[in-house]
Order: C-alpha cells, then structure tokens, then sequence
C-alpha cells in the first residue's frame, strides 16, 4: 500500500511535460494540478486519521486505498486539467489517508522492541514508491502514452479482498466495540505462546478522560506542550525536507558545481534516505526514539551548513549522503516516535494531525527556496537557511515531555491480558 501511495503521488511529474503540450497549460497552472495532490494528502491526514480513531483503522484504511487507487486510476480518462486536478486532489485524500493508519496499526500489533526496526522498513517502502513511478514512466509512456501509468494505478484494488480478511482494527478499539472474540483470535495469532481462553479477562489502561474526542485528547493529560511541539517539528522537518529536494540541483549548479554532478547529488540524498531509515530505527529500537531523533536533527543543519562551503566531490557526496540518512530518515522515524507518544485510541488521530500540519511545511518548504534563490544570497546562506528549521525541529523535539506519553503498565497475571 504504501508502495503504491507514493506511486499514485509522484508519478505526476512523469507526465508534465506532456500535459501542459496537450493541453496548453502554463508551468504556473501545472504546478498547480501537482500542488492539488498535496493539499488533498494534508486534508486526509487529518480527516481519515480521526475517523479511523471514532470508527476503526481497517474499514478507514480500506476507503483511503479505494480513494486513491479509483481516482488515480480515473486521471487517465480526464479530458482537461480541471477534472484531472479534481481527481487528483480526492486521490490525494486517500493518499492522506493510508500513513497515520497503517504506521498505527504497525504500532498497535508489532513487537515493542521493534516498534521502529518495523516502521523504518515499512516507510522505505516510500522510496521504492518513487523509483518505480520512474521506471514505469520511461517504459510505459513511449509505448502507449500517458494515460498507461495512471492504470497501474488501479492494481491496489486487488489487495482489497485481503485487507477485508485479515486485517483487523487495534486490541483497544475491539476491546471499546466489545468484539473479544476477534480480540482473542488476533492476540493468540500474535503471540501462541499466550494461553488465552473464554474466562480471560481483557483491560485497557486508557483512562475515561481519553474517551470521546480523540482531538481533544491529543492536549489532555498533560499532553498539551508534547503535541504543540510534536507539530511544530513536523512542520519545519517537512519545510526543510521538500525545500532542499526540491532545489538542492539548483543551489549545488549556482554554488559553481557541474549540472551533472548536481543532479546526482539527488540519488546520493535517496539512498542516504534509505539508508538512514533503517539505521535509525534499529538504534531507536536501543536507545529510545527522543535520544536518536534530537542529535540526528542536529547532525542535518551542521551537514547542510558545510555544503555551502567549497569540499572536494568525496566530501561533498558524504555530506549529501548524511543530510539524506539525518533529514528524511529522522523525519521517517518521527512518525514511530508520535505513534508510540499516544495511547491507541488516539493515535491515528495523532499521527494525521502531526502528518497533516507537517505538509503545510513541506508545501512551504519549496516556496521557501524560490524566494531563497531569488535573493541572490551567497551559497552558505542559502544552505544555512534551509539548516535553521532542523535546530527548530531539534529544539521542538527535545521539549516534548516523555513522562507524559503512554506510558503503559503491564498486568502480569494468568487471567488478565
């Protein structure tokens, strides 16, 4: 799914140049279209993630992929850019949708001791998203035209039937809807080493005031100074995160450096990505989400920062390569960091808030660096600028209170699970 939800996402900008032919649209109006996608993800976030919380995580999970599959699908068939941008904004509702729940999910059922090992591996899921929207535009757009990458949108229907069977909403959730024997059913599936029978009793440690609204609870029980600054991070990783995707070729060509060299600045930042996604996560697992999350942050804006000096290409491709591992595989992890500050009944709620507000930095992020370029600064200030938000983001995270997380007890007997 996720796979899929970065594909439906990116495999626009396959197609630009071919749209705004066909169509006789400015670069101003396709920017545009593609900006539509972005505010559709930044509204789901949050609407699916607090239905999935009221409701339940599968049934949401299972709208959100027929959403962004049907409507991504249905671009093919737009016959001008308005009902290809009103695809492509309810596309990206769904698309908004699929992270808070299935990062909740992962949450809800992993191993605690490889909560984040699993939502690393998971969130790279994203990158390989991305290259295969690549590689299905080179291949498929020469041999049947535009319209072909956007069937392929249709494929994750088929999972659709499998969702239905074996997915099932979190233990709080069946506990609150009182379905004990799915209940019991999917924690015997979990771990078989539990003995469960019909006289096993279930409890649940969250408290009456987490009842009721789950936005409300997001700033009760003290949460109120760790959700504020849960947000603001989000805010400034993404800012940070789509500004220097965004522009890094450009800034690296002003700075004096080969196009060429530039534009594979770019891969180098990916795989740092990817890389620093699943590195992180396994040291979060050891060490604790906050104490990785806080110096990683940090590492990003002094890594920014030396890459408006002059290096030799080894150095610089070291520094790209850990700006990519210290901003997109922080950001990636932040993700497990808030799934696991929230009690369960609250936590896609969480996740889509921090996910939605986040996008309206990462919306930002790209703006930041046209008016940055713009200025005519010199190359450390235009690389300084873009460090700033990642100390803001370092700082944000290193106030959020963790006695006030969820801090669940263990009832260890024999007939309480």
């Amino acid at each position: 799914m996720i796979v899929f939800d970065m594909f439906d996402l990116v495999i626009y900008g396959s197609v630009i140049p071919i749209l705004m032919k066909e169509w006789s649209i400015s670069p101003v109006q396709a920017g545009a279209i593609g900006s539509y996608g972005f505010f559709g993800m930044m509204l789901g976030a949050i609407f699916f993630g607090v239905l999935a919380d009221k409701f339940g995580r599968k049934n949401i999970l299972i709208l959100s992929v027929v959403l962004f599959s049907i409507f991504t699908f249905l671009c093919a068939f737009a016959p001008g850019p308005t009902p290809f941008s009103i695809f492509r904004f309810i596309a990206g509702v769904g698309i908004g949708g699929v992270l808070p729940n299935v990062i909740a999910l992962l949450t809800d059922y992993s191993p605690k001791h490889l909560h984040n090992t699993m939502v690393s591996i998971v969130m790279c899921a994203f990158s390989v998203g991305g290259i295969l929207a690549g590689l299905i535009g080179i291949y498929f757009i020469p041999l049947m035209g535009w319209t072909s990458v956007y069937w392929v949108a249709a494929i994750p229907l088929l999972l659709i039937p499998f969702m239905v069977r074996y997915f099932h909403d979190s233990p709080a959730m069946l506990l609150v809807k009182g379905r004990t024997k799915e209940l019991h059913f999917v924690l015997s599936k979990v771990n078989d080493k539990v003995s469960l029978t019909t006289d096993t009793e279930f409890v649940t440690t969250t408290g009456k005031e987490d009842l009721g609204s789950p936005v409300l609870a997001l700033f009760r029980n003290n949460r109120a100074l760790g959700t504020l600054m849960i947000w603001i991070a989000f805010f400034m990783c993404l800012l940070m995160i789509n500004g220097v995707s965004t522009w890094l070729p450009n800034l690296m060509f002003s700075a004096g450096y080969p196009l060429g060299s530039s534009l594979s600045f770019m891969i180098v930042l990916n795989v740092g990505a990817i890389i620093g996604t699943l590195v992180l996560g396994g040291l979060a697992d050891k060490f604790g989400v906050k104490k990785v999350l806080v110096p990683m942050f940090i590492m990003s804006a002094v890594s920014l920062t030396l890459l408006g000096f002059k290096n030799n290409m080894v150095i610089l491709y070291l520094l790209v390569f850990i700006t990519g591992a210290c901003t997109m595989g922080a950001q990636n992890i932040s993700y497990s960091f808030v799934s696991q500050y929230y009690p369960s009944l609250m936590r896609s709620t969480a996740i889509g808030f921090a996910s939605g507000i986040g996008r309206i930095g990462g919306i930002i992020g790209p703006t930041f660096g046209g008016i940055l370029v713009s200025l005519n600064l010199s190359a450390q200030m235009n690389f300084l600028s873009f460090a700033i938000p990642g100390i803001i983001a370092a700082l944000a995270f290193s106030f959020v209170p963790l006695k006030y997380g969820n801090n669940k007890k263990i009832v260890n007997d024999k007939n309480i699970a």
